[in-house]
């Protein structure tokens, strides 16, 4: 069984005050559900304050990017040695790195070796934009970035897949239950001929994209898809318990 995973990606929003208000309001509601992986992706400034407070909790934390490099001469960015001792997971080729900061697949590649090295949980992020995707071009597209982000990359099962279609990502824009459980089939489809059959059964992939609380149940209710990559939701104490329950609900 794929243990139902939910993940909220703050993204850059919340102060280290703001942060730690967030966690307060929603951590006993989050710690009484059971049966999902729960994890938090504040902005860096924030990993450390939550640490400590998440300690003992059923919550992870998780980062939103790091560099592939574990020390040196680049001004502003975050390495795997300073990550792996405040976080477990990372996210990692999110379409905001690749749209406004020109990550490649290439870049995303040596990110996912360098997380993987050092003991971190990469959760690597797929997606078609919207003219790809009119164009009938989305599983040309991600099998791409699948062929070239996990190229070289050893089999595991300690990686996280998310789909987000981009035209989906902050929109308000979700897409359909049955578009999203199709694609995360090719995922893991073609997650199989790379590396093996086990592996790809055994890993879990997850919709991004617009989630709410009341579209959670659409999506989790496919079998194909294990949680969700959360965005703006996730700063909402209320709604992001609400999806964690209604995931556990369905899951169990």
């Amino acid at each position: 069984m794929r243990i139902p995973f939910i993940a909220g990606n703050w993204k850059m929003n919340n102060t280290v005050p703001e942060a730690e208000k967030l966690v307060h309001d929603m951590l006993d509601t989050l710690n009484r559900i059971e049966g999902v992986e729960k994890v938090l992706c504040p902005p860096f400034v924030s990993l450390v304050t939550l640490r400590e407070l998440l300690k003992g909790s059923s919550v992870k934390l998780g980062a939103q990017n790091m560099y592939f490099e574990a020390k040196g001469a680049y001004t502003g960015e975050v390495s795997p040695l300073m990550l792996r001792e405040l976080c477990e997971f990372v996210i990692l080729g999110h379409s905001e790195r690749r749209r406004y900061f020109a990550e490649t697949d290439r870049i995303v590649n040596r990110k996912i070796k360098a997380a993987l090295e050092n003991g971190l949980k990469p959760i690597l992020c797929v997606g078609e934009k919207l003219e790809e995707n009119e164009a009938g071009r989305t599983e040309e597209v991600i099998d791409k970035q699948l062929n070239q982000g996990l190229n070289s990359v050893k089999p595991t099962r300690n990686i996280v897949v998310a789909y987000e279609p981009l035209w989906a990502i902050g929109t308000g824009k979700a897409a359909s239950a049955e578009q999203a459980a199709a694609t995360i089939k090719f995922i893991r489809n073609t997650i199989a001929k790379l590396w093996n059959k086990n592996i790809a059964r055994d890993l879990r992939i997850l919709y991004g994209g617009s989630v709410t609380s009341h579209n959670i149940a659409e999506f989790i209710s496919q079998p194909e898809i294990d949680g969700a990559l959360v965005g703006g939701s996730s700063l909402k104490p209320t709604e992001f318990s609400s999806i964690i329950k209604q995931t556990a609900a369905i899951k169990l």
